[in-house]
């Protein structure tokens, strides 16, 4: 297992780094991945830092480190540099205070997986979405006190936010390099979802292409660059 995280000590205490793809190889059923994550965790005491910039990754890798951190017994304070989104927005839940910079971006999703089989197989697999769901909006609940019915909502459009918007929501307590006289305004923070995107460029196609349909491919590729 290639490691995805990285602890430095300094005069201000322990920095986890968390910058990449959270498990590039799943590591569900991998006892020494975790084991070794949370030996390095528990090694000492005191206040952490941890410092996310990650596209998501391994929603079982995610779940584990944001269990492991919610029961730390010191404060975790959480900062956003770049992005959280996926499984990284669920590990950033568990800081006792989550701050953004202020160009980095947050984003949930349903959760996604690859499966083959019957129709039975892909009932069972449907199945484990629905329940996987579930479980991170209990972590999403549980830091914003939003609803889960809007919480569902905002994971069924794939919703990104910038700092502004995260603080509003409530996934974010705060945006760095702020000062505190400063307020933040509701109507400046932004929420996007992928299907806002489409909708917004499909109004923009030329008029022809949309009367005639016969481009169908240059539509296709148009499309598939709005994929994240």
């Amino acid at each position: 297992m290639k490691k995805f995280w990285n602890w430095v000590k300094n005069e201000e205490g322990r920095t986890l780094y968390l910058d990449g793809v959270i498990a590039e190889e799943s590591w569900f059923g991998d006892e020494v991945t975790p084991r070794q994550f949370k030996s390095e965790l528990m090694n000492e005491g005191g206040d952490i830092t941890i410092w996310i910039n990650s596209p998501g990754g391994d929603v079982f890798a995610a779940s584990q480190i944001y269990n492991m951190l919610m029961d730390y017994k010191g404060q975790v304070t959480v900062k956003i540099d770049g992005i959280a989104a996926s499984a990284a927005s669920v590990i950033a839940m568990a800081g006792s205070e989550v701050f953004m910079s202020p160009v980095s971006m947050m984003m949930i999703h349903n959760p996604m997986t690859i499966a083959f089989g019957d129709t039975a197989e892909m009932k069972k697999a449907i199945q484990m979405l629905s329940e996987v769901k579930e479980s991170i909006i209990n972590a999403y609940e549980l830091k914003t006190g939003l609803s889960r019915i809007k919480l569902s909502h905002m994971m069924d459009a794939e919703s990104w936010f910038n700092s502004k918007k995260a603080v509003e929501l409530g996934f974010a307590d705060g945006i760095m390099f702020q000062n505190e006289s400063e307020e933040t305004s509701p109507e400046e923070g932004m929420i996007y979802s992928q299907m806002a995107v489409v909708n917004s460029f499909l109004h923009k196609l030329p008029q022809r292409e949309k009367k005639t349909g016969t481009d169908i491919s240059i539509l296709d590729k148009r499309l598939e660059l709005l994929k994240f």
